[in-house]
């Protein structure tokens, strides 16, 4: 057994160049909890907040990010049961997946499927969870409704169109022209928002409007969701990656929840950790039910790149290019 570690440390606010290489020592676990050898972590939007020193759930500067990884059970502490060493496991970890190893309590992890492989059960935690929950624990949907997705091409957007159209809601997704092939393949009518602004896009197909619609984007990007949302229907807002400034934030909520009233529409916001620190028990519900799903073939997460953990700059400087369709994942040997 080594007696370090590697992790890539955020040594100050910044963007990928700020990721520094370091070894760390290898502690056993405590009362409670595991360690685990991490096999997979994966890299999503939230990670860049992270870099920028700007996520509210991240602990104090300097840090080992990482929100979300799949790993083999390398050792455990007093008082725990449910877990033999050799499991392969899963966790939301919000930070520290970007190592070789990592210690945490035992809550926080679930069991792997033996047919689900790492890099895509890495893929399901954030993305398939985060779809899912606004899915069905937020917007209830039923089948023969339908739903527009923006940010269609990214990691949780992929993940609502095979959701949604597993739950037989006929689905739209805004992305670029070039991501049209994937969103086709996933089932979903793709819609250019180059061409146009989204509710006419969507009106020209839908003239009552969609029942919900799922925007990553924020900002500005609200008042045209909420227009290509029927009376009576719901927009759910998440990610929200054109947000930048506190004016800025502070006029988009009023008009997400304010604003969606008055327009006889409804509208909310969904975060997953915000959820799975005031009550872990829905992840722990939802997350076996897609890893389910995976193992039997009914979704695929979509696998945009893998990089060998010690290439996380790169994989960062891809993820902040925008053209990822789907998921980054980073591989520990």
């Amino acid at each position: 057994m080594p007696t370090t570690y590697r992790a890539m440390m955020i040594t100050r606010p910044g963007g990928p160049e700020v990721l520094q290489t370091v070894a760390l020592p290898v502690v056993d676990p405590g009362p409670g909890e595991l360690r685990v050898a991490v096999r997979a972590s994966g890299i999503g939007a939230t990670d860049l907040t992270m870099l920028a020193g700007d996520y509210m759930f991240a602990p104090k500067i300097p840090f080992v990010g990482g929100y979300e990884i799949a790993g083999v059970v390398e050792a455990i502490g007093a008082d725990v049961t449910g877990f033999r060493v050799g499991q392969r496991v899963a966790a939301l970890t919000v930070y520290g997946g970007f190592a070789e190893r990592l210690v945490r309590g035992a809550e926080h992890f679930v069991p792997i499927p033996d047919e689900v492989p790492d890099v895509e059960a890495v893929a399901t935690i954030l993305n398939y969870v985060t779809a899912w929950q606004m899915i069905h624990r937020v917007a209830h949907v039923r089948a023969g409704q339908t739903a527009l997705v923006t940010g269609a091409g990214g990691g949780v957007g992929t993940a609502l169109l095979q959701l949604l159209g597993l739950a037989g809601v006929k689905t739209y997704g805004a992305a670029s022209a070039r991501k049209h092939g994937l969103v086709t393949s996933l089932g979903a009518t793709p819609l250019d928002y180059r061409l146009g602004p989204i509710d006419r896009l969507v009106r020209a197909r839908e003239p009552a409007g969609v029942d919900f619609v799922f925007d990553a984007i924020g900002g500005a990007n609200i008042g045209p969701c909420l227009r290509a949302t029927r009376r009576g229907g719901m927009v759910v807002g998440y990610g929200f990656l054109a947000v930048d400034g506190a004016l800025a934030k502070a006029r988009m909520f009023w008009d997400l929840f304010i604003g969606a009233r008055l327009r006889g529409r409804r509208g909310t916001f969904y975060g997953i950790t915000l959820l799975y620190r005031k009550d872990p028990k829905p992840f722990h519900e939802d997350l076996p039910k897609i890893m389910a799903l995976v193992a039997r073939k009914q979704i695929n997460p979509v696998i945009a790149a893998t990089f060998p953990l010690r290439d996380a700059k790169r994989a960062i400087e891809l993820l902040a290019t925008g053209t990822v369709e789907g998921k980054i994942v980073l591989t520990c040997d």
